[in-house]
């Protein structure tokens, strides 16, 4: 490599790795020579490589500066047969540039992952926590740590009862989050270099937390109509060391399916027959629409196998952050696991969120709850059905927030990204629920807010963008990855 392009090598990946973001002003020609011993002409050279790379751009009689459109965007692969090697994950840096947009208050929300605050009884359960932190003695203080509230895990474990489920109190840990339960699993199960089986596509902050724990993957296809494809599933288990699976089996993010139940068996059976555990993400099991709850995976496991994770988050109280794991066979290794790590989720959260359970109408809310997202799917998909291309595809979910859209193959995910951010509306595109940058032509849209004008003209406002070829054509070389 010569020496302008080690210089190029060393600014790209300061750029990329979002050190120098979109907008920063880059050393000057004469700052660069001095900083890296080099001549003008190396300078000008690294510079110009940069450039035509899309990475900085000249303002006359300013300098250089990072583009708008740095983000690094993962180079797509082609699909792989499961027998091949196993893949680290490295995402993390395009997902923050995604999730500070969403962050923005002033934009319409389309890519958040949460609901809106508006729907949930933030009241009633503020109510619920004065009444216990008023009679709660300091002592009391102490006996939320691991496993948990004794008087919370026995309210699980009766909704567990109610549907259908006998989960012992004993087996149920309570955690700071869902993704707390998700993430001390897999670190119990696996350890730095294992293979663990995940989906594709799979939500973010999965492939964030398995970055984290350096893991190696194997992804297995998920179809938005049939969901896992279990073929896929017993090859990945033939042909690779697995230690744990990590998925989502119910109304699925981002594509919303739920596998049914001869499925879920069946791929509960598949891991016991391979002595694999699944690490099961289940915090939309409350948000169904249909009269009766959708079973887990959890719900035919007979050998302790599944760790199902669940999270209140999602369904009554996000800033809580009270999750737990019904973890099985692995109950008193997770309780020590998180013994050595966050220790205990908020004692007065954990005492509260128990006696709303027990005393605040939680049914009766949940039902209101379903109702209304159920309406505000079918405004959403009404919507992209009145405003987007002909040739856009939606998905239908029996229960969650999400949609999962397919566009146009002439439109880009991470451009229509960038552009619908200039007109104050934030997406979830594909390329962020992936290893390896696929699905370039999807986005995760959020319908869990209450329909208004606002909503319907940012899905118009979408839906011509994704009709401009000029604003949103794809642009990315390479291969696509199809869903």
């Amino acid at each position: 490599m010569k020496r302008y392009e080690r210089l190029a090598d060393q600014l790209s990946e300061l750029i990329k790795r979002g050190d120098l973001p979109p907008g920063a002003r880059i050393p000057s020609v004469r700052a660069a020579c001095k900083a890296w011993d080099v001549s003008p002409a190396t300078v000008f050279r690294a510079y110009y490589l940069l450039e035509s790379q899309g990475l900085i751009r000249a303002r006359p009689r300013s300098g250089y500066f990072v583009s708008s459109g740095s983000m690094e965007i993962p180079k797509a692969s082609p699909a792989t047969p499961p027998g091949a090697n196993s893949k680290t994950v490295n995402v993390s840096h395009l997902v923050f540039e995604v999730l500070k947009t969403i962050r923005q208050a002033d934009t319409v929300p389309l890519g958040s992952a949460f609901l809106s605050p508006a729907l949930f009884p933030m009241a009633r359960v503020g109510k619920s926590c004065a009444t216990v932190n008023r009679s709660m003695h300091p002592a009391c203080m102490v006996d939320g740590l691991p496993p948990g509230h004794e008087g919370l895990r026995q309210q699980i474990s009766l909704r567990y009862l109610m549907a259908g489920m006998t989960v012992p109190v004993d087996e149920i840990i309570i955690t700071s989050g869902a993704l707390d339960a998700l993430t001390l699993s897999a670190q119990l199960l696996a350890a730095p270099g294992d293979v663990i089986v995940i989906e594709k596509p799979t939500f973010y902050a999965a492939l964030q937390a398995i970055e984290r724990l350096r893991l190696n993957v194997v992804e297995i296809p998920v179809d938005p109509v049939e969901g896992h494809d279990l073929d896929a599933l017993a090859q990945a288990l033939q042909h690779h060391p697995v230690r744990a699976c990590w998925f989502m089996t119910s109304f699925h993010n981002p594509t919303g399916v739920t596998l049914d139940d001869s499925r879920k068996r069946a791929l509960v059976d598949l891991l016991a027959r391979h002595e694999v555990p699944l690490i099961e993400d289940d915090v939309y099991n409350e948000l169904h629409f249909g009269p009766q709850p959708v079973r887990p995976a959890k719900f035919f496991d007979r050998k302790g196998l599944v760790i199902h994770c669940g999270s209140f988050s999602k369904c009554l109280a996000p800033g809580y952050r009270i999750g737990w794991a019904a973890a099985g066979r692995f109950a008193a290794g997770l309780e020590r696991a998180k013994w050595m790590t966050t220790l205990s989720a908020s004692m007065p959260a954990q005492r509260a969120i128990a006696d709303y359970l027990e005393h605040g109408g939680y049914e009766r809310f949940l039902h209101k709850l379903r109702r209304e997202l159920a309406l505000q799917q079918s405004q959403m998909l009404d919507a992209i059905n009145r405003y987007f291309p002909a040739d856009t595809m939606a998905t239908r979910s029996a229960g969650g927030y999400f949609t999962w859209v397919a566009l146009p193959d002439r439109v880009d995910a991470i451009q229509l990204f960038r552009t619908a951010l200039d007109s104050g509306i934030s997406i979830a595109p594909g390329p962020i629920f992936s290893a390896d940058g696929g699905f370039r032509h999807h986005v995760r849209l959020n319908y869990g807010y209450p329909w208004s004008a606002r909503f319907d003209k940012a899905l118009a406002t979408l839906g011509a963008l994704c009709a401009d070829e000029s604003r949103c054509g794809a642009w990315l070389a390479g291969p696509v990855q199809p869903a």
